[in-house]
């Protein structure tokens, strides 16, 4: 039985200014990226990637298409719609890691859950519950400046996971890092995607990557070229 649609594109164009000077960053991408699905989204930079990325989180929108979450039009929901959902179905996990380096491992950890106006005692008992998730419990108290590199991403992961959502957006989640640390990074990311069913898009340039997930999705000059299926292993 085929999986249900968690997000999907059709026609979906974005341009940025006007006259001689616009410039067309997508030019109609359709993609239906289904529940449980791990895919990548490559290409070079340049390339809509991370335009693509940012539509489907409902963090910009598109000048026409359609951007649909569990088939309901994403141009349907009110701001406020659009703050809730991305605040409780989504999960970010960037290149750069955002963190507040003076303040606590744990404190960056509940920030989503502070400003979604969850109580004291529950935010820490998900931030620590998140933290287990990565194996970081042990440094809930530790200043965020204090950790190394795969720490302070595992750290951005629990913050990803501490508002247990469906779908995690991972930009160049191990570009800023060595490829042994990379590896752990990748592999406790594709863990959450097969055993608690979360669904994940990965937006990078690198192929080995994009060779785990079960799809790749490549784009050149705002337009996919490519879709790579991953055959089945025994």
């Amino acid at each position: 039985m085929t999986a249900p649609s968690a997000l999907r594109a059709h026609e979906v164009v974005k341009t940025y200014g006007k006259g001689d000077s616009l410039f067309t960053a997508l030019g109609g991408v359709s993609i239906d990226i289904r529940t449980g699905e791990s895919v990548a989204i490559i290409g070079k930079s340049g390339s809509g990637k991370s335009t693509l990325m940012h539509l489907l989180a409902l963090l910009d929108q598109p000048t026409s298409g359609q951007i649909a979450i569990d088939g309901q039009d994403a141009a349907e929901l009110k701001n406020k719609q659009l703050n809730a959902l991305r605040n409780h179905k989504f999960g970010f996990v960037f290149q750069q890691f955002f963190l507040n380096g003076n303040a606590s491992v744990l404190e960056n950890v509940i920030l989503p859950l502070k400003i979604a106006g969850v109580g004291r005692t529950e935010r820490i008992r998900r931030a620590h519950q998140a933290l287990a998730q990565v194996e970081l419990d042990d440094k809930a108290k530790s200043k965020a400046k204090d950790l190394s590199g795969g720490q302070k991403q595992r750290v951005v992961i629990a913050r990803a996971l501490i508002g247990d959502p469906s779908i995690i957006f991972a930009d160049e989640p191990t570009g800023n890092l060595d490829s042994s640390t990379g590896t752990l990074i990748e592999n406790l990311l594709f863990d959450l995607n097969s055993k608690h069913g979360i669904t994940l898009i990965v937006v990078t340039h690198d192929p080995d990557l994009a060779e785990r997930c079960d799809r790749q999705i490549h784009l050149k000059d705002g337009l996919i070229v490519k879709s790579v299926t991953r055959k089945a292993t025994v």
